[in-house]
């Protein structure tokens, strides 16, 4: 290792190093706020087993499932942004945008819709399968946006207004089912496409957990095809990589994280857009440093969206998507303004 890798190494450590502050520091904080205060000392002995009955249950079993999901939900999405823009080669690809959400989103409402029935009701076996759900309502919205996208290659300006036009197709359908639904059912999934990490519990987490801790890896080891498609096809392929065979599975890897992501936490926008461009300019270009960054980064955003969220208007609660969606947009249209 020369000493330029060594001093970007050291960088990435400690960037690495802040953002797990950061994580823990607001987690912490979370836990403390609320409609039910628990000061940080009542936090500490609860967490220790010495706190009363009600802390407890609003701490365990309310407050930290709430927590790990809103950091899972964050790196997943932030880290399907960047695979994302790393195959497209362009910056303004991001599941939210381009209807990948959405069709994630869709797929859902049509299996709570058909087989759930009474969503605040969902069994642990619905629970488990509304990431597999989400990732076919991902992947075909994802076929769709590059099949129309297609004329003799994918640019980029083409690949984001047909993810616009899919996006709002899939978001007329949902409207439609919506409307179908009885007056509580209807309430909940408004606010859950809106983004919200909705019906917050141990189950959620352990449906989301294996999903991130599985995917993420992989594509943190797939970071170097990505760099090799910063040079192109023809050079990728002259140095031996297989260029449609790891595009396909980066491909599916970014797809399953933005869907699994929304099926605990809604349409969230706009993160996975924001948070690459934000590590690229930290780190630089070089996917092995910004894919887990980026996985950071979107946990310590996501967390402090869902504490203002929850706590701006309290004892009312404002979506985690409304609040990313409000910080973002102006960057959106930045980058939107730069694009050629």
């Amino acid at each position: 290792m020369n000493e330029l890798e060594q001093v970007k190494w050291k960088r990435f450590w400690t960037i690495s190093g802040v953002l797990i502050v950061l994580m823990i520091g607001f987690s912490f904080l979370s836990l403390n706020l609320g409609i039910i205060s628990i000061s940080p000392k009542e936090v500490i002995q609860t967490l220790m087993q010495n706190g009363t009955d009600r802390q407890e249950l609003v701490l365990f079993n309310f407050r930290l499932p709430g927590i790990i999901l809103a950091l899972l939900i964050g790196a997943g999405l932030a880290v399907s942004g960047a695979i994302m823009q790393g195959i497209t080669q362009n910056g303004l690809a991001d599941p939210g945008i381009l209807g990948i959400n959405t069709g994630a989103g869709f797929a859902i409402v049509l299996f709570l819709f058909f087989f759930q029935g009474v969503i605040p009701s969902l069994s642990p076996l619905s629970i488990f399968a509304m990431p597999f759900v989400a990732l076919i309502g991902a992947l075909t919205a994802a076929v769709i946006i590059y099949a129309l996208a297609w004329k003799k290659g994918v640019t980029a300006i083409r690949l984001v207004l047909v993810g616009i036009g899919v996006n709002a197709a899939f978001s007329a359908l949902l409207t439609i089912m919506q409307l179908k639904m009885d007056p509580q059912n209807y309430r909940q999934v408004t606010i859950w496409l809106s983004g919200d990490i909705w019906n917050a519990s141990w189950n959620f987490v352990f449906a989301l957990l294996p999903w991130m801790l599985i995917l993420i890896p992989i594509a943190i080891k797939k970071s170097k095809s990505l760099n090799v498609f910063n040079l192109g096809d023809d050079v990728a392929s002259g140095l031996g990589i297989k260029v449609e065979k790891e595009r396909g599975l980066l491909l599916f890897i970014a797809v399953a994280l933005a869907g699994a992501s929304v099926a605990a936490g809604g349409a969230i926008a706009f993160l996975g857009l924001v948070v690459p461009h934000i590590v690229k300019k930290i780190v630089g270009p070089m996917h092995q440093y910004v894919i887990p960054i980026s996985a950071l980064l979107g946990a310590v955003l996501l967390m402090v969206a869902d504490i203002i969220g929850s706590n701006l208007l309290a004892p009312s609660s404002v979506p985690v998507g409304i609040v990313v969606s409000i910080v973002s947009t102006p960057y959106f249209i930045y980058l939107l303004m730069k694009t050629k």
